[in-house]
């Protein structure tokens, strides 16, 4: 863990340091050597938190975006249960960043745990299996009202590149239309300037042998590939079709100190602060 209780303060890891688990109140020793991430860990072998994972630098990289005093966030269930949140906002959001692979069990427990949640991937063990294809207009749009999607695959290159029909076209539900079968086919060049206008972030994708418990989640999941955007797992319209939309990690970090509840992240516009050079 990165935080200990020394003389009452919650303090990183230090060398020849030892503090209190917050959890569990047993003894903590540092771990500073020139070759291992500063942490600290229990003196004595002791799982005091069973959703706690091996802190990665991806991990404590998370963390470092947020103020000290929103970093491993202790909470205690009304049944005496207690769990060390990663990240946990002035506004009551709690951000879960999750490197290794879960149980649907476990996922369940932490989001009725946690309530106002949100998990952010690390992608880079999945990115080969994860292709991100055309751009799609925000799907509050005029001209997406119109328009059924193909799902992109990987291999189908037309509908990878944009191929859609119109339910004026064929008219009824986006469902029922696309049960059709019997719809003319149009390729997103004969749209391409009106998504452009109307694109907020939305892609179709393809996620090969995706690791399933996330696509099952009730709170938000948004994946980091390594740059400066996160890709938000979505469901684009009353079709079922599945999307993506990336948000800037900028933009994400400021939503969540900002707004009190996880699904209003990324939906309003604020001017962000200036960086510092």
């Amino acid at each position: 863990m990165q935080l200990a209780i020394v003389d009452d303060q919650r303090v990183e890891a230090f060398p020849g340091g030892r503090g209190e688990c917050p959890i569990c109140g047993c003894e903590l020793i540092a771990k500073c050597g020139p070759r291992v991430m500063h942490h600290w860990a229990h003196h004595r072998p002791k799982d005091c938190d069973p959703w706690w994972e091996n802190e990665t630098p991806w991990h404590r990289q998370w963390k470092n975006e947020y103020p000290l005093d929103c970093r491993e966030v202790s909470h205690t269930a009304d049944d005496g249960e207690i769990h060390r949140a990663d990240i946990k906002t002035p506004t009551g959001i709690v951000i879960e960043v999750q490197h290794s692979t879960m149980t649907d069990d476990e996922r369940d427990s932490r989001e009725e745990f946690y309530g106002n949640l949100i998990w952010v991937l690390d992608g880079s063990a999945f990115q080969k299996n994860f292709n991100i294809y055309h751009g799609l207009p925000d799907p509050e749009s005029d001209i997406a009202q119109d328009i059924v999607w193909f799902k992109a695959q990987r291999h189908m290159h037309g509908a990878n590149r944009g191929m859609f029909f119109r339910l004026s076209e064929n008219p009824g539900t986006r469902k029922a239309a696309a049960d059709n079968g019997m719809v003319q086919i149009h390729s997103i060049d004969e749209i391409q300037s009106d998504v452009d206008e109307s694109y907020r972030g939305h892609h179709q994708y393809d996620w090969v042998r995706p690791r399933t418990t996330w696509l099952g989640a009730k709170c938000p999941v948004y994946i980091d590939f390594g740059d400066d955007k996160l890709v938000k797992l979505d469901t684009y319209d009353e079709s079922g079709l599945a999307c993506v939309r990336y948000i800037s990690k900028r933009k994400f970090i400021h939503d969540s100190m900002f707004e009190s509840n996880v699904s209003d992240i990324a939906t309003r516009f604020y001017p962000l602060p200036e960086i510092e050079p």
